[in-house]
């Protein structure tokens, strides 16, 4: 299938003097969270909630920091989340993507809003 990629806009809520980052985010399903690079948090000027631990690709558990708030933007959409600052690189997961009622076009590697809902993103709560 490859890889798909979209540009997102994230900024600080509590630092409204502070310019957005715009990003070509890596978009992946199969992960959960938000992860920026540290120099996106530096950017940011994001405080660090915590720590978590989390699981990488060979099975070992490391801990990274947690930051927040964020807020994310895709065209006109947004969401706000916390983000485990680690990697090179950052990666869209399935969290911020589901609160912006995103999906996924594998064949045309892109992402886009759910046609099901175009005008608003829609949430099934019960």
């Amino acid at each position: 299938m490859g890889h798909v990629f979209a540009e997102i806009e994230l900024s600080n809520p509590r630092e409204i003097n502070l310019s957005p980052v715009i990003v070509n985010s890596l978009v992946d399903t199969g992960a959960l969270m938000l992860c920026i690079p540290e120099h996106v948090a530096i950017q940011l000027n994001l405080a660090t909630e915590s720590l978590r631990e989390v699981t990488v690709a060979d099975g070992r558990g490391i801990r990274v920091p947690y930051a927040g708030p964020v807020k994310v933007k895709f065209r006109d959409r947004s969401c706000f989340v916390g983000a485990l600052v680690f990697g090179d690189e950052v990666l869209l997961g399935a969290v911020p993507m589901e609160d912006m009622d995103l999906i996924v076009h594998p064949a045309r590697r892109e992402l886009t809003a759910n046609p099901d809902s175009p005008n608003y993103p829609h949430a099934r709560v019960k």
